[in-house]
C-alpha cells in the first residue's frame, strides 16, 4: 500500500507541473518514459498536447514508426521533425560532449516546429534515474528551457514502468532505447555509414528474437552485448554463424560478444 501511495505523490506531482502549461509539447521517443508523459500530459491537457518525434540518422526506423502507432493510440496530435543539419564537426568528432551538442541541434529544431503550431513549453520523458550517469543531454535541455515532469517529480525507472502498466500502456516493459550514435566508441568519427551499420547490425539480432542488447561500433570491430541469460542461445553454432556472416558483409571485420553481458552507459566508462 504504501509503494502505492509513493506512485500516487510522484504521479500527482508530474500531474500538478503540466497542468502549470496552457499547451504542451512532449518530446516523444516511443519509449515508456515519454509514452507516460505523454499519456500523462493528454490526461491533463486534452487537446491542448502534442508529440514531437525527431527523425534522423540517428533513430532506428522502425522506432519512428512505433511512435507513429503509439501517438495514434494515445489520440494525440503528432508532427515528426526531420533534423537535417546533425552533421556539424563539433557533433561527428564524437567527444564526450556529443550529446550535448545534438540535444542543443535537436531541442531548437524541435521548438521552432512547435511555435509553428502555437506552442511554447516543451518537455522530456527524463527520469531521476538518468541524474545517475552520464547524461550530458540533460544540461543541454535544462539550458534550452525543456522540462523534465516526471524526474522532477521523482520517478525512477521502476516506478514508470509500474505506472505504466497500471495505466495499461502497452510499452510499459518496452526495453530502454538509446540513439544509435550512443553505439558508436568516443572519438570514433560518426557518419552516416556506420549509423546504417549499426542499425543494420541490430537489425539481424531483432530478427533473430533478441531483445534489450546492443551492438557497439568500435571501429573494425561489432562488439554483440545480449544478456546473460541469452548467451548460450546466441552462441548456438547455426545462429553465431549467421550473426557473423551478417555482419561481416556489413563491413565489420571482427564481431565479439561482451562477457558482462548488455548494459546501458558502457562505452561512457572511457571517459568518466
Amino acid at each position: 500500500m504504501g509503494d502505492k501511495n509513493i506512485l500516487k505523490g510522484k504521479k500527482d506531482r508530474a500531474k500538478e507541473q503540466i497542468a502549470g502549461f496552457c499547451g504542451l509539447a512532449v518530446c516523444f521517443s516511443g519509449g515508456v518514459d515519454s509514452t507516460l508523459l505523454l499519456a500523462l500530459a493528454k490526461e491533463v491537457l486534452g487537446d491542448r498536447v502534442m508529440a514531437v518525434t525527431a527523425v534522423s540518422p540517428l533513430v532506428p526506423r522502425w522506432e519512428v514508426d512505433e511512435t507513429v502507432k503509439m501517438a495514434r493510440a494515445l489520440k494525440v496530435h503528432h508532427r515528426l521533425v526531420r533534423i537535417e543539419n546533425l552533421f556539424v564537426p563539433d557533433f561527428s568528432i564524437n567527444g564526450p560532449d556529443r550529446c550535448y551538442v545534438c540535444k542543443k541541434i535537436l531541442f531548437a529544431r524541435m521548438f521552432s516546429c512547435i511555435k509553428e503550431a502555437g506552442m511554447e513549453h516543451m518537455v522530456h520523458g527524463a527520469n531521476f534515474d538518468d541524474t545517475n550517469d552520464y547524461r550530458p543531454g540533460l544540461k543541454a535541455a535544462d539550458e534550452i528551457g525543456v522540462a523534465a515532469p516526471l524526474r522532477d517529480a521523482g520517478f525512477c525507472k521502476e516506478e514508470i514502468r509500474a505506472l505504466a502498466k497500471d495505466m495499461d500502456l502497452s510499452n510499459w516493459n518496452r526495453p530502454a532505447a538509446a540513439c544509435l550514435a550512443s553505439r558508436i566508441r568516443y572519438g570514433l568519427e560518426i557518419t552516416p555509414q556506420r549509423l546504417e551499420m549499426v542499425e543494420s547490425a541490430e537489425n539481424v539480432l531483432t530478427a533473430l528474437g533478441f531483445s534489450g542488447f546492443r551492438v557497439r561500433h568500435l571501429g573494425d570491430t561489432a562488439k554483440i552485448e545480449v544478456r546473460p541469460s541469452e548467451f548460450t542461445r546466441l552462441l548456438k553454432p547455426e545462429r553465431r554463424l549467421k550473426i557473423i556472416g551478417a555482419l561481416r558483409e556489413m563491413g565489420f571485420v571482427y564481431v565479439t560478444m561482451d562477457l558482462e553481458g548488455y548494459g546501458t552507459g558502457r562505452l561512457n566508462r572511457s571517459i568518466v
